[in-house]
């Protein structure tokens, strides 16, 4: 026997020690949710352990619209309680829910940016924030507040009150 074909020979035999699991290749799954301030994806594939999504890693960034996709995943030591997010599959347009989640939309043409939310919008720096409901409210909130006008200042409103 040849060098050549005891290398070949005992490749072939290392790689028939090998474990074999369904999760040692490439699976498709679904993108359900992304938890932890959107650090952790939560995803639901065929034969996974549980009922519950199963919380991934990923190569890739994931937004809430990646929610519903389908992603190619990967098992890290072929253990199906290991999943890594390796891409989003295109073309998807499937959600496995009666309706999608809300989505906050941004549309900026350069001159004007709008940004708008269903239910509530909040702008968070600090202690500091500003929030929009539905219902109208506008809450200014902050450790110091100062509203500055080189013309009229107006305070209006069916009751106002100070202090």
């Amino acid at each position: 026997m040849s060098g050549r074909d005891l290398i070949e020979s005992g490749m072939q035999q290392a790689l028939a020690t090998l474990p074999t699991s369904p999760y040692g290749g490439v699976v498709t799954g679904e993108l359900v949710a992304i938890a932890d301030e959107g650090r952790t994806p939560l995803v639901m594939f065929p034969g996974q352990p549980g009922i519950a999504a199963v919380r991934a890693r990923s190569v890739v960034d994931l937004h809430g619209a990646h929610i519903g996709a389908a992603v190619v995943l990967m098992f890290e030591e072929a253990d199906a309680a290991r999943p890594i997010v390796m891409g989003v599959l295109r073309g998807n347009e499937c959600w496995p829910l009666a309706e999608k989640p809300a989505q906050v939309e941004v549309d900026a043409d350069g001159q004007r940016m709008l940004v708008s939310a269903r239910e509530q919008l909040v702008l968070r720096c600090g202690k500091a924030s500003i929030t929009l409901t539905r219902a109208g409210k506008v809450l200014i909130q902050g450790s110091y507040v100062l509203s500055r006008s080189t013309g009229v200042n107006r305070v209006k409103g069916g009751a106002v009150q100070i202090n």
